[in-house]
């Protein structure tokens, strides 16, 4: 019998809501944001959420998001470390295919 492994997702939505943002999916240990800047990972380690980055993101504009997420991610007990780029693509009308560019 596997191990049932629980998420923090209510503080991440929490965070998320904080700094003007929302979640739209959540799969397993994924969090998908509503603008697709960002997506968010849990880990093993308890509280710490990866933020990867979306290849198609200015970069200006995704440091100021990262700054009040970690902020807010303080408050929550939660610890929100810069992750690696990634990329969506379509595989057909109803799902996506995530890449993560290491």
């Amino acid at each position: 019998m596997s191990e049932v492994v629980i998420y923090p997702l209510g503080k991440v939505k929490q965070a998320v809501e904080a700094i003007g943002m929302g979640v739209s999916y959540a799969h397993e240990d994924l969090v998908f944001l509503e603008h697709n800047a960002f997506l968010l990972q849990f880990t093993d380690s308890a509280g710490q959420v990866l933020v990867h980055r979306n290849v198609e993101a200015e970069p200006e504009e995704l440091a100021g998001a990262l700054a009040r997420l970690k902020a807010e991610g303080q408050v929550a007990g939660l610890l929100f470390t810069e992750g690696c780029p990634y990329r969506l693509t379509p595989v057909d009308e109803a799902n996506i295919q995530v890449e993560f560019l290491e």
